[in-house]
């Protein structure tokens, strides 16, 4: 073969498979950050827990709930801290390596390195990439349900509720501005002036039950040194792993705040060449899993009572579609009822309202629920999972249920579709798909959580023999996971 034919062959052969540079660049971190994922990096990510519409043809949209986390927002004060500690004990670790002539393996960004937050006294507010997410939001929202959307702004007919933390707040405003943007006469935007109003946090069981739940602080409490239990074994094996790579004596405790540094840089500075560069995709794999593990633990469905919490919330957006379909069998006039009930809060809402819907199970699993059984922990990579915490509640994640009008040949007078960060979503109990008639959404996904009272849920005493349980699974799962001898990145259990 002549040098003209080979490198001919080459240049195909690229073109074919491509190189290795361009598979590495198809991984983008950004989209692996559990629930600090930025919700224009996983929107419109293929997913497949998506599905085409099954909304019948000649169907008119007559009301909308909307279930919303706030947008992007700057990290906790607290968070602040270990990043202040994380700089610190970085420069400590460098100027060890200098002394050990092992610096060369050190990448240049750590040397000198301080917190972007450094000197901060306030954190966790909404951040300018977080109103773009919710006033973007608002604009598409009003796009696709014109029919919804085309009437006057009135605090009865478009009601905005958010919690008293600002960061909800906050959102809920930029939704409102871009939802009735051009609607009024306030500057060359032609804003107006919209109601957010909001439940003190003592007593918010609509969008904060789970500070007003006893028994559920209790349980997360409880639950919250089996979960960083569970996570340690793999912390350890990219501990030693990025320890040997960089000849840095990193300890467990850095190695988490670097995982936490890569997705604060990443997904509020856009930065992805600094912490996010210390770890390959291997090891990004098991971090995102074992955020999703404690996601799916202490808020997801990992213990009913965490999403049960919710029954408020889902008895609250039920009546307002009883309320809708009335007043439409009643014929009321344009103007004289809601149209759409707007919520904004926390990942710890969004997280139980998703689950009380049934979305993102597998197999049978949603049997499983409606029989009140455990479910399995997400399965660990390499293994392929629905739970994922970036699609699950990402920053500005969200669910829309739309009650449709339809017409008489339609089988039924009306339906509830499921949109989750405004795709068609399946639900198990309407046979996997994105919408059903309203009484078969009442029976077989509502009425099964309805028949729990939230004070019994939250205030009566927890069943100690329920606790031991969730005790004993998580001690199975941490032995299934990780049995003696197992040590190497990227290695996995069966799935459970």
């Amino acid at each position: 073969m002549t040098r003209d034919m080979a490198v001919a062959l080459l240049l195909m052969l690229s073109m074919i498979f491509g190189t290795g540079s361009e598979a590495e660049e198809a991984f983008d971190v950004r989209k692996h950050f559990s629930t600090v994922t930025r919700y224009g990096v996983v929107k419109d990510v293929p997913n497949n827990a998506y599905v085409p519409s099954s909304v019948p043809d000649g169907c008119t949209p007559i009301h909308l709930n909307l279930v919303a986390r706030h947008g992007t927002r700057s990290p906790t004060k607290k968070r602040m801290r270990e990043l202040e500690n994380l700089a610190s004990h970085i420069q400590e670790l460098v100027k060890d390596a200098e002394e050990k002539n092992l610096a060369q393996n050190v990448p240049t960004w750590l040397r000198g390195w301080t917190s972007p937050w450094k000197g901060k006294v306030k954190g966790g507010d909404l951040i300018s990439k977080g109103e773009d997410e919710l006033y973007d939001l608002g604009i598409r929202s009003r796009e696709r349900f014109p029919e919804l959307f085309s009437q006057d702004y009135r605090s009865d007919i478009y009601t905005l509720k958010a919690t008293q933390v600002p960061r909800a707040a906050a959102s809920a405003v930029a939704f409102g501005m871009g939802l009735f943007s051009g609607k009024g006469t306030l500057g060359p935007g032609k804003h107006r002036a919209f109601a957010v109003t909001s439940e003190s946090r003592a007593s918010d069981i609509l969008l904060r039950f789970h500070d007003c739940c006893e028994n559920y602080k209790d349980f997360r409490k409880k639950q919250e040194p089996a979960v960083d239990k569970l996570k340690e074994p793999v912390l350890d094996e990219i501990t030693g792993a990025i320890a040997s790579r960089y000849k840095l004596n990193f300890t467990r405790q850095d190695t988490s705040s670097l995982w936490f540094l890569c997705k604060q840089e990443a997904s509020l500075l856009d930065i992805t060449n600094q912490a996010c560069a210390l770890f390959n995709p291997d090891e990004v794999a098991l971090l995102e899993w074992t955020d999703d593990l404690e996601l799916f633990i202490l808020k997801g469905y990992g213990k009913a009572l965490n999403y049960r919490m919710g029954v408020p919330l889902l008895k609250d957006v039920v009546e307002s579609m009883e309320e809708a379909i009335q007043a439409n069998e009643e014929k009321h006039p344009p103007g004289s009822n809601e149209k759409a009930r707007l919520r904004f809060a926390h990942a710890e809402t969004v997280v139980p309202f998703s689950c009380l819907l049934g979305l993102f199970l597998e197999g049978s699993e949603f049997e499983q629920i409606q029989r009140e059984q455990p479910l399995p922990f997400p399965p660990k990579p390499p293994h392929n999972r629905n739970w994922r915490g970036s699609i699950v509640a990402p920053f500005g994640g969200n669910n829309m249920l739309v009650l449709y009008s339809c017409p008489a040949n339609v089988s039924s007078k009306y339906y509830v579709q499921v949109l989750h960060n405004e795709h068609p979503t399946p639900m198990p109990g309407c046979g996997g798909a994105d919408s059903c008639p309203f009484e078969v959404f009442k029976e077989k996904i509502a009425a099964p959580h309805l028949k729990h009272d939230y004070d019994a849920l939250c205030n009566v005493k927890a069943n100690r023999v329920e606790q031991s349980s969730m005790n004993t699974k998580l001690s199975a799962l941490y032995r299934w996971l990780f049995p003696p001898g197992i040590n190497e990145i990227g290695s996995h259990g069966n799935e459970l």
